[in-house]
This record gives structure tokens, sequence and C-alpha cells, in this order.
């Protein structure tokens, strides 16, 4: 039996907040909101009360920069672009129970009150800090504004303060070369006085928590255990910046709060607008699970949770899903270069959103990193949902219809026959596997298993070869086409975390009441249909792709928009 503990527990599931300037393209859509989506749809199915949270970090530098380029007031700059995130999650069927935003006063106020219970727990200190500073523009200079030479990689266009390409996490002052990325001058390192995070204190809880996670995959850990043996540095939480939360602090009133100390906290403050009742998904045996790219993992294992551990007394995360990189047809993803699939131009395409999210299950770089590839998204999509999945329900539906009058009549006992027991078996396991992978968040695993079990319904008609039976024996005929459509049930609630308007269409075909992706229907899902089910109407579920227009979607799909373009 799969142990998955209470099934009336709750299960607070979260995705990174992207910068509101990052529209996203699939790599970060497959990087933190479809699996999360999918472990929260299959969560509210299992019957967990489920809250999904994330939003838009629309504090700090990368915004502010981004604004500045465009020309357009940082208030225009935010709400458009949030706008864009929401339209493009709810196109993909994102189910964020709240999408919110870093901008908003909710979120001030819960930094702000989180930061005093570490200031009064003696965790925040005060210090002088090397910082960058523009001769040419007369400003400090926060990290992103700056770019150069990753000491430790070598990537020359790293940030003031991280390295995007090995996610190493940066000081001014070993940043080389460094350069003012809005006038492209050299730049000064002066010191700053600033606000910091006592780490060392936190080390030794931290590495015992670290210690005890089973769940993690190795690259989570392996990134966890990486920075604590390097030994943990006080960390800085202000910025010389205008924009993002006020410190409340004596002679800190022209900083900001970092970004990387804010954004996490946005957990919290979407959590308290989604529910008053916010706190019970933070405390108790709720269970918090974090899905983020691996750029994010040293800050979802080691900087948050020690942010929880020095302040308020919230439940530390359960799994921390940390996804690798999508590349695009053996390359990185670049918006400058047209390299990649950029979803706001996935509405104009015309395909389902369904279609996306299949392939993309299939492709999520879960233990390493993993590529987009238009010829094998075509070959999946016309071999695993129209030849696979799309033909077993229109077999089931179709000979339904055609040849026993639209209704099905469920088998007296002694009408079963072993091979059938053995069948039904096997969805019960199939059903079994499914629900312990998606228990682990492993997607891709639980995905491959969903599209077994519409193999094994196909198998099982070929096997039995109805249409030939029906001659000789209408009755047993019947039988077979009525397990069939118990699998069909089964396929449909299983997958419907995956692609969930595609499921909705199988259960409409079916005449089944009620939805597949309802709180608890998971656990109904072999149970058995009425002992006579009129079943619906065959329906196309999917149309096949052929090379001429993928060839179109190419290209339309790389075209992606400017910021300036959205103005």
């Amino acid at each position: 039996m799969v142990k998955t503990g209470p099934k009336k527990g709750k299960r607070l599931i979260t995705a990174a907040l992207p910068y509101v300037n990052n529209i996203p393209h699939l790599g970060h859509m497959v990087g933190s909101h479809l699996p999360a989506d999918v472990f929260a749809r299959y969560s509210r199915s299992k019957g967990y009360e489920t809250l999904f949270v994330g939003g838009s970090d629309e504090n700090g530098t990368p915004c502010g920069l981004a604004a500045e380029k465009v020309g357009v007031p940082i208030g225009t700059f935010l709400d458009t672009l949030y706008g864009k995130h929401k339209d493009i999650y709810n196109w993909f069927g994102i189910s964020y129970d709240n999408f919110s935003r870093t901008s908003k006063p909710v979120h001030n106020e819960t930094v702000q009150d989180f930061f005093n219970v570490l200031d009064k727990k003696g965790l925040i200190k005060k210090g002088s800090m090397k910082v960058f500073y523009s001769p040419e523009e007369d400003r400090f200079l926060p990290g992103r504004y700056v770019s150069g030479e990753c000491p430790k990689c070598g990537y020359d266009e790293a940030n003031g303060d991280q390295c995007e390409s090995c996610t190493g996490v940066l000081t001014a002052s070993e940043l080389k070369n460094p350069r003012s990325v809005i006038s492209g001058g050299a730049i000064e390192i002066r010191d700053s006085e600033h606000l910091f995070l006592d780490f060392e204190k936190l080390t030794t809880d931290l590495r015992k928590w670290v210690g005890k996670q089973k769940q993690w995959r190795s690259q989570v850990k392996g990134i966890a255990n990486g920075w604590l043996d390097e030994g943990l540095r006080d960390r800085c939480i202000t910025r010389d910046l205008k924009h993002g939360v006020p410190v409340p602090v004596d002679g800190f009133e022209d900083k900001v709060f970092y970004v990387w100390f804010d954004a996490p906290i946005g957990y919290i403050s979407a959590t308290k607008e989604a529910t008053p009742d916010w706190k019970d998904f933070w405390t108790g045996e709720s269970e918090v699970f974090n899905f983020l790219g691996k750029d994010n993992i040293p800050f979802h294992t080691i900087f948050w949770p020690g942010m929880i551990i020095g302040g308020e007394e919230f439940n530390l995360p359960k799994n921390v899903l940390g996804l690798n990189y999508l590349n695009y047809e053996g390359k990185k993803f670049s918006k400058s270069k047209g390299v990649g699939v950029f979803c706001e131009r996935l509405p104009e395409l015309g395909l389902p959103a369904d279609m996306w999210r299949a392939y993309l299950s299939q492709i999520i770089p879960e233990s390493g990193d993993t590529e987009f590839k238009w010829d094998e998204f075509q070959e999946r999509v016309n071999s695993d949902l129209i030849g696979n999945y799309g033909n077993y329900t229109n077999r089931i539906v179709k000979f339904t219809n055609t040849k026993l009058g639209g209704e099905l009549e469920r088998p007296t006992p002694e009408r079963v026959l072993p091979k059938d027991r053995e069948f039904l078996d096997e969805i019960k396991r199939q059903k079994e596997e499914i629900e312990e992978s998606l228990e682990r968040a492993d997607i891709r695993k639980a995905y491959h298993g969903v599209m077994e079990l519409s193999s094994m319904g196909n198998r099982y008609l070929h096997d039995q070869a109805p249409w030939v039976t029906i001659k000789e024996d209408p009755e047993r005929a019947n039988d077979v086409m009525y397990h069939g459509a118990l699998l069909l049930k089964t396929l449909a609630t299983v997958s419907a975390p995956f692609i969930p308007d595609t499921a909705e269409k199988v259960w409409d075909q079916l005449n089944l009441s009620g939805s597949p992706l309802a709180k608890g229907a998971w656990d109904t899902a072999t149970d058995p249909l009425d002992k006579k089910h009129k079943v619906g109407e065959p329906q196309l579920l999917f149309e096949g792709l052929d090379d001429k227009r993928v060839e179109e979607y190419k290209e339309k799909a790389s075209k992606a928009t400017d910021l300036a373009g959205f103005f």
C-alpha cells in the first residue's frame, strides 16, 4: 500500500518567484511552475488541503534596471509585466491559488515583521561592505547593475552578486574586470554601511537539518553541503537602492532589503493574502514543498531555511525540488538570438496547452539538463497523445456507441474471467506506482506511468478483440469494454494533473459526474462504474502535427517580444 500520510493533511506548495522583467520561456515554465502545478493538482485530487502560491518578484535591481532601459515609470513597468506573467500562467493552466506580487503592502509589512523578529533574537548586525560605485553615474551600483568575469568559473558575463553559469554567489571584491551595465564604464569599489544576517550562529542547526533530508535529490543536497563545507559567512541583507522594501532601522532610510532576503518571504505574504488561516499552512503538520531552478538551490536550502530557523517558528520545507536547465536544440535559450520557445507566443500557435504540458512533463530536468527538440515534440504528440492516449479513448467510446448502443453493463462476478481479474489488478498496481512517484514529486516517472497505463488498455483491447467477439458473444464484448472503460476512468484521473483539459474531455465522454480533479477523486479512480452506464459521444482530443505546421510553429515561437514591445 502507498504510504502518504493523513489524507486531510495540509500542503503548501510554492514555485520560485520569477523576476517580473523575465517573461517566461519554456525553460522557466518547466523549471518550477509546471512541476509545482502537477504536484498541486495531484495533491488536491488525493484529498490534501492544498494551497499553491507564487508571485512576481518586483523588488531589487533587476526590475529597476529593466525599467530604466525601457524608459517607463517603475509602477507602469511592474503593472504591465505582472499582467503578462499572469496571462501566460493562466493560459498554461498553472493552477495558482494565489499568484501575488512583492510590491504589495502586505509583502512589505511581512518582510519588516520577519526582520524585526530576527533583529530581536540578536541575528542582525551592522557592518561595512565593499560595494560598487560608478563615478560616471555618481551612484552606488547593486550587483545586478554590474557585470564582469566570474572568479570561480571564468564566465565573462557574471552579475556582481551571482554567476548564472556556475550559480556561485559573489561579493563585490571578487568579480574581475567589473563594469557598469548601464554605461559600460569602469567602476570603483567603496565602503558602505549595511545590515548583515549572522549565519555563523545558524550553521550548526542548518547542518543538522540538511543532514536529515532524505527526499532531496543528490544535486540539491550536494549544493547545500558544498555551501556548508565552505563555511557560511554573514550575508548582507540590504542594498543602496530606492526600489524595494524599506528598512525599518534609523540611519538606513536610503536603503532597501536585498532581494534575496525579501523574495522568499513572499511565500508567506502570498499565503497571508490567500487565506485568513495562513498560519495553519506554515505550522503544525502542514507540509511545505518548494519548486525552483538550479540557480535558486542555495537560497532555498541554506539562506531561506536559515532565516526560518533563526526567526519565525514556521515549518521548514519537507522537500526542496531543485530543477536543472532546459536547453533548446543543443543551445541555451536566448531572447536576443531568437533561440527557444517563448511563452507569450504560444497562444498564437493555436495548439492546446495540454500538448505543451504533456511533452514538457516528459523532459522535466529533474536529474540533469534536458533538451527541447521540435522533432521530438512532434513525435511525442503524434505517438503518445494521439496514437496511444487519444486512440484508446476513441476505441472505448466509439465502439460502445456503435456496437453496444452507447451503454455498458457491469459484468456479474461469474462473468469476470481470470485474465480480466489480472487486468483489473494491473490497473490498481499501475495507479499505485504513479501515486508513489507523485508523492516523491518524480513528475517524469509519474507521467511515463500514465502513458503505460494507456498502453495497457490498448494491449488489453488488442488481446481480447471485442470487435471479433461481438459477432458470436455480445455479452463478452460488453464485459471487455466495461473493463476497458474502467481503465479509461482511471486514466482520466491519473492524467488530470498533467493534461487537465484533456482529462476533463475524457471524463465527459465517459459521461461521469463531477471531475477527475475534484478533491478526493484520486482514491475513487478504480471504483466500478454504474451497473448500467451510459457513455457520451466520442470527440477528437488532438489533431496530428505534420512537418509543415511544425516549421511554422518553430518560426513563430522563436520570436520573443523585447520588453519595450510590451509598452
